[in-house]
């Protein structure tokens, strides 16, 4: 053995292969920032164009029409389906797009795939006409009619009412006042004990002059709203996010995901001004729904006379309503047949997301499905 291979730590020389020269440090930052620059300009030019991206692809029929909403009927995706139709409520806030946000993000298409028969409530923006629209015509006006379209489409004297946030809140207003007519009340993040709701929504909402704001501006303008979102992150919704997009911004199914939650974030319709008016003062500030106290016109609102069966679907990391806002409901109703869901995930998280395909709506359609015709 030679002297050399005696020595194990001895080095060796290097060599380049010919042609090639060692990089520099000032090299190596000059191609990193020229790829930087691609990827700013990249992201620069798919925002620009985001407004087009495309939404709600589903297909469906509009029902019914009016000037305060469509009532859209999905196309069933399986050839034999439940009997028991089911009546999607969406909130009064944001756009209903964000249920249909992508074909594997779809939360209606997943309720489809499983056999169910959808149909859903999509909220017309109010006008200045509609400052003084309450949530006693949401309810007892739209909401019923609604139901009494589905019902006799269907030909069912029931259906599951499924609400989603505000939409939520207004199915179990609905359920107590019109229970003949609901089979199932399955709901989605509801606001219902505002005492409980720590998140900074909640104490914004608590702390408002609502009566000043209303007489001053009538319906609450679009900007007014997505200012409050802005506030609960602001800078995982501001600086964090696009630099995330700049960072993936060549992954097709990031991006795409991204500007459809883009676009609804910033699709903010404006809210009838006398509805805000309750939602706050009534339901954030008095706290009227949990106390069974809420009234649509003449008519008291006692969550404890809903009987039918319940589920109740809580995100434990929902930033816009408290889970603890949530939760209460199940010991306020008076059924017995009641089911208590909570998710590691968020507001959104829980119905437009791959975890949401893959960890709620499995679950939410063994649920619904033991329970309709």
């Amino acid at each position: 053995m030679t002297q050399q291979e005696t020595l194990p730590n001895k080095q060796q020389p290097q060599t380049l292969p010919a042609g090639e020269q060692i990089r520099k440090p000032a090299e190596d930052l000059a191609i990193e920032t020229q790829e930087n620059l691609r990827k700013i300009e990249k992201t620069r030019e798919i925002l620009h164009a985001a407004g087009k991206v495309e939404v709600g692809q589903t297909p469906h029929e509009v029902l019914s029409e009016t000037r305060a909403y469509r009532l859209l009927h999905y196309q069933p995706l399986v050839s034999k389906t439940f009997k028991t139709p089911i009546l999607t409520v969406y909130a009064l806030i944001n756009r209903s797009y964000v249920l249909d946000l992508q074909p594997d993000k779809s939360w209606i298409r997943s309720l489809l795939i499983q056999g169910f028969d959808v149909y859903l409530i999509d909220w017309k923006d109010p006008s200045t006409v509609d400052k003084y629209v309450t949530f006693d015509d949401y309810v007892n006006g739209y909401i019923d009619d609604c139901v009494d379209i589905v019902l006799k489409k269907s030909k069912e004297d029931k259906l599951t009412l499924h609400g989603y946030c505000m939409g939520a809140s207004m199915s179990i207003m609905y359920t107590a006042l019109h229970q003949e007519k609901v089979r199932n009340l399955a709901v989605i993040a509801p606001v219902i004990d505002t005492e409980k709701d720590s998140t900074v929504i909640g104490n914004m909402a608590k702390h408002m002059d609502v009566a000043k704001m209303v007489d001053t501006i009538g319906n609450l303008p679009p900007e007014q709203l997505f200012a409050c979102y802005s506030a609960l992150k602001p800078f995982k919704q501001g600086v964090a996010k696009y630099f995330n997009l700049v960072q993936n911004i060549d992954n097709e199914p990031f991006v795409g995901n991204f500007l459809r939650i883009e676009k609804w974030l910033y699709d903010t319709p404006p809210i009838a001004g006398e509805t805000f008016r309750q939602w706050i003062s009534d339901i954030y500030q008095d706290n009227l729904l949990a106390k069974n106290e809420f009234c649509l016109g003449d008519l008291v609102i006692d969550i404890s006379k809903i009987t039918v069966p319940l589920l109740n679907l809580v995100a434990d990391e929902d930033h816009l309503v408290s889970p603890d806002c949530s939760v209460p409901l199940n010991d306020m109703v008076s059924s017995t047949d009641k089911r208590l869901m909570r998710f590691h995930t968020g507001h959104v998280g829980l119905i437009a997301s791959s975890y949401s395909q893959n960890n709620v709506l499995p679950k939410v359609g063994q649920w619904l499905k033991a329970r309709s015709q």
